[in-house]
């Protein structure tokens, strides 16, 4: 049977155009040979997310984002996608939008409740969340960030203000004089130090002197220290002790009275009669002085002595 070239055009086109639905579908992420699963799921704002976006489950890809269309004329967005694999996950699990880069190109990660055993069927809704990405990442750090920087200028300007106001042209007057004294005195401190060493510079056989003889008497010291230490403490310690008995001996004899000294202390009478003697001998010394001629006669005619006629000066 021969087949006419208009059949043979017609089955051509035919390919063709199934070939073009095939591959827009696949380029969109519904492959139409494959036994997909449809979800949906409702977002407020889908913020970078695309169709044929991936769907994914704990990091591997198991869909495409399919469409995203405005739901029921509301403000929320339906998105819809398909799951490629065959695989259960229960009804409450939470499609979220994640990921993303500065230009874009977030997906939608599953997040399976397993705790759940209802499953999900073909063409339920699932529950939607959002997941910061890098933008909202930047500006929540950014935010405080710039807050604080504000802050700092804000603080930096009041700081700036209050020295306008401190640093008048009296205190700066003064603070220059203040520098001005402080490079006088550092200059004072330099001529010092350099007198300190020319002193040094010019004495420094002296003071080797001074510290050869500090060294000469601490040797001389330490040998006077060798020779204290030779010293017979012991022997020393025994005649110091037999000098205090003796003396305790001698104390006990004058209280005894023995001997002259002991009897001089004890006898009562013979300090009577000594002090009598004593008394005696200051009267004959007070007449003598006070009438020499009756104990001295030199005459060289042998005259009478004269009578004795008595002083009123005299002692009785």
């Amino acid at each position: 049977m021969k087949i006419s070239r208009e059949v043979k055009t017609g089955v051509l086109v035919l390919l063709a155009v199934t070939l073009i639905i095939l591959g827009y579908n696949y380029l969109k992420g519904n492959n139409l040979l494959d036994n997909n699963r449809i979800f949906y799921a409702v977002y407020d704002n889908v913020e970078g997310l695309n169709p044929a976006s991936d769907v994914t489950l704990n990091g591997q890809a198991v869909g495409k984002v399919l469409k995203i269309d405005l739901h029921n004329g509301t403000r929320s967005n339906l998105v819809t996608f398909n799951i490629t694999r065959d695989f259960e996950f229960s009804k409450s699990t939470v499609a979220k939008i994640y990921g993303g880069s500065i230009l874009g190109g977030k997906s939608v990660g599953l997040e399976i409740n397993y705790d759940d055993p209802v499953k999900a069927q073909d063409g339920d809704t699932l529950n939607a969340a959002m997941e910061g990405g890098i933008m909202e990442l930047v500006n929540e750090t950014i935010t405080p960030l710039q807050n604080q920087l504000s802050s700092a200028v804000i603080h930096a300007d009041s700081l700036m203000q209050s020295l306008n106001k401190l640093l008048d042209d009296d205190t700066r007057g003064e603070l220059k004089g203040t520098i001005a004294n402080l490079n006088s005195i550092s200059r004072d401190f330099r001529n010092i130090s350099q007198q300190t060493n020319t002193l040094l510079a010019e004495n420094k056989a002296r003071l080797e002197a001074t510290f050869d003889n500090l060294d000469n008497t601490t040797a001389n010291f330490s040998k006077l220290s060798d020779s204290l230490s030779q010293v017979q403490v012991v022997g020393l310690s025994k005649d110091l002790k037999r000098l205090v008995n003796d003396f305790e001996v001698i104390t006990t004899d004058l209280k005894s009275g023995k001997g002259s000294v002991g009897k001089l202390l004890q006898d009562e009478q013979l300090y009577v009669n000594l002090e009598r003697t004593a008394k005696q001998m200051e009267l004959l010394l007070e007449d003598f002085r006070l009438q020499p001629k009756r104990y001295v006669h030199f005459s060289l005619f042998g005259k009478k002595n004269k009578q004795y006629i008595s002083s009123k000066d005299s002692i009785r």
